[in-house]
Parts: C-alpha cells; structure tokens; sequence
C-alpha cells in the first residue's frame, strides 16, 4: 500500500514563467479540478498546450475535432490542442465477432447482474484492439509535443484522464441503484464488482484512469530526456483520489466517499507514480477532496465532505477567506436557513457509528452496505433541500474554492516534488486559500 503522506505546508511559489510549457494531457470540459491549474499556468504566462480524446458520431468510429470544434476547444483551453484523438479505453471497440464490450452488456439487469455471463476472452481481445489504437496515436500526440517544446523550456505535464464506464445505456440504471440506490432500490457494490459486468467496468477504468498515466511517462521519455540535458525541469502531476482529512466533531479525520469503485484505478495510478519515481522521474499523484462536478453527479453523497471545509477555513486563520466564501453559500440558502445549520447536520453525519468502521484508510476503497447507503443519501438529501435553487448550491460554491486551491497547490508543489503521491486534505486547502 502506498504511504499516507500528507502534504501539510502551502510550498512556495512555483518558477514557472513566459517560454515554459504547460501539457494538458486530457481535455478540458465544463468546470472542474484540471480548470484551477490551467487557470495557474495562464497566470505564470506559460505556453499552454491541449490534447483531445477526439469525438464519435453516434458511437461510430474515433475521429480528430472538426474545424470548428478544434477552434472551441482551443479557446476554453486558451491555448494550442494537438489534434490527435486520445481517447482510452475499449467499450467500442469490436471484437473478431463484430461485437463491441457495449453491445455485450445490452440486456443486462440489477435483477440479473451477477449471473449475466460475458465473453471475457473477446473483451480481451476488444481491451488490445484499443490499447494498440491508444498507444499509436499517443505516440504520434508525443511526437508533435516534441517539435512544440523548445530547448531550455521547463515543462509540466498533467493527466486529467479518468473515468471508463462503458458507454452502454442499460448500465446507467443498474450504476443508479449502486450509487443512489436504498431500501428496495439498494445494490451492492461488491455484488457488482465480483460479476462479469464488474470484472469489465474494472478493466475499462484501469485502462483510462491508471495506465494512460504509464504510457504518458514513457511516450514522452526522448521530449523528458532532451529537455532535461538542457538543464530544464520536467514534472508530471496526475489527479488521485483516496479519501480527504476533514474536520469532524472539532478533529481532522480520514473519511471517504463510498462505494468508490474507481478507486482500485486509483491505486494503480499511485503505483504507475511510485514505479516511475524509483526510475528518476518526477511524477506525483495528488490526491485531492472531494467536489461536485457535472462527472461527479452520479456519485449522490459525494459532496457531503465538503462542507466542513468552512470550518477548517476559520480555523487555519483565513478570517477574511472564511467569511466571503461563508458569505456567498448563506446567500444560496433558503430563507431561515443558516450556515451552522448546515455544518451541524454534516457534522453529525460524518460522526455517525454507522460510518465508523469505514474510517480505516488501510481498508480503502470499501462496498457498500444497507445503512450506509440509506444514511448517506438521507443526509444528502436533506442538505440538498436547504439550498434555495437546486441548480445554484453551497456544494458548487465550495467546489469552486477546492479545485482553486488544489490547482495552485499542484502548481507549486511540482516546481520541486517532494514525493510520488500526496493527500490534499482541508487543512493545506484551507491555508492556501487564507494566503
């Protein structure tokens, strides 16, 4: 298991500057944790350079950006994207019998997952068929990268690719009853995770999540070497997940969202940063908070652990950063609603006996069970409703403030990394925002 390390001060300021380059290696939708480090290289004025996972019509087959859409894509990045399609993964890519991991899944039921049979050997062969069109146009993404890198230029590249669910729509409500699912609608995660269906969601997220981090290092080992000759820095960075230090009942503890299916990826991608650390390359994992994404929504309870982070604002001295943030989630409340109201009631649910047996970091990622799954979509719920417009809500607000911090916190930590894998917890996010 990798070593809890915690990164406890705000580093100092990164030396990133004009004529170095910044990579992103994943593209940029909506708003999210990749947005706060963009928004830092735009500050530092570094040459900012995009990929793209590319687009399919109708699931039908990979394709680079139109025009007009390279053109959209470039201005959100506010900078150059090469366009050469990224996108890992395998669901649809068919095997020797014509059938993609998608089409294998049609027909499957919460009522009949776990005795639905699938055709692993040729999901085998789907899962190579895409690794080798992954690999061959990352090499040819890495051999343009090369040409836009100018000697001397310190470089920092970071991987924002996760995810992989199949593309299939009878998962969705089968994933609904895993995540929101309680009473009669409960499933269970490891009821899932041990079916064939699991067994293929598991490959899907490896290969997306945690080995496209592998392949990045390597595709880019002759761009690493040459600008490390011309004495420049080369830094890799990629988003982790494994729980978050929080405040609870007045005490920073290790909590975490359940059932994180991915987080077994996520293991993974720590152990691709751990292999390439012992061989001299920069690369660190970064384990951040949780927050509310459009990616996220799925994951019903996953934003119950942000809101102690006012908390853990007032009490690392950022008095006046406490307050405005503090200001602007009151002003999304309903009338007669108040802030410590809200903290009380996530207090109170992150306190809770049920939840105390899945405080225990070494046992992470954990199933689900009955009166887990019930507490934590009651208590979602019921924080849900105290915000005066479901679609403007104290969750989005604090989101915004996490990926700021973590954004700046990556940026200058990578300057000098420190260690392969970090935990980013509310302390350290709040003191960077009090700065």
């Amino acid at each position: 298991m990798t070593t809890y390390t915690p990164l406890r001060d705000v580093p100092a300021a990164a030396g990133y500057g004009p004529g170095d380059v910044f990579v992103l290696f994943g593209e940029l939708f909506g708003r999210g944790y990749a947005n706060g480090i963009v928004d830092e290289a735009r500050k530092a004025g570094m040459t900012i350079i995009g990929a793209t996972v590319g687009r399919r019509d109708n699931n039908g087959p990979l394709r680079p950006l139109t025009a007009e859409e390279l053109a959209e894509a470039e201005a959100n990045l506010g900078g150059k994207i090469i366009n050469v399609p990224l996108e890992a993964g395998f669901d649809l890519e068919p095997a020797g019998d014509g059938l993609t991991p998608v089409d294998r899944l049609k027909g499957v039921k919460p009522e009949t997952v776990a005795t639905t049979a699938l055709d692993m050997a040729a999901i085998e062969e789907s899962r190579q068929k895409g690794l080798a069109r992954f690999r061959g146009n990352l090499a040819d993404f890495a051999r343009e990268l090369d040409g836009l890198v100018p000697s001397g230029a310190n470089l920092l590249i970071v991987h924002t690719m996760a995810g992989g669910i199949p593309r299939a729509r009878t998962l969705m409500p089968l994933l609904n009853r895993v995540f929101k699912g309680q009473g009669d609608r409960f499933l269970s995660s490891e009821l899932f995770w041990n079916s064939d269906v699991g067994r293929l969601c598991s490959l899907s997220f490896d290969e997306v999540t945690a080995d496209t981090f592998g392949a990045l290092v390597d595709a880019t080992a002759s761009l690493r070497a040459r600008v490390e000759v011309a004495g420049a820095r080369v830094s890799y960075a990629a988003y982790g997940y494994h729980g978050c230090e929080v405040l609870i009942g007045g005490e920073y503890r290790w909590q975490s969202y359940t059932p994180y299916l991915q987080g077994w990826a996520k293991i993974r991608l720590e152990e691709w940063a751990c292999r390439v650390w012992q061989q001299g390359v920069k690369a660190t994992v970064y384990n951040s908070p949780e927050i509310q994404t459009n990616s996220s929504a799925l994951f019903l309870g996953v934003e119950l652990s942000l809101y102690p982070l006012l908390a853990a604002l007032a009490r690392e001295g950022g008095s006046s950063a406490a307050a405005g943030i503090r200001a602007a989630c009151q002003a999304l409340l309903r009338e007669g609603e108040t802030m410590d109201a809200v903290l009380a009631q996530a207090d109170a649910y992150l306190a809770s006996p049920v939840l105390a047996s899945f405080g225990k970091l070494e046992e992470w990622p954990r199933h689900n069970t009955p009166d887990q799954a019930a507490l934590m979509l009651t208590a979602s719920d019921a924080l849900m409703t105290m915000n005066a417009d479901p679609k403007n809500i104290v969750c989005a607000e604090l989101s915004k403030a996490v990926f700021q911090a973590v954004g700046q916190l990556m940026f200058d930590h990578s300057w000098v990394p420190q260690a392969p894998v970090l935990w980013l917890n509310h302390d350290v996010i709040a003191r960077r925002l009090a700065v």
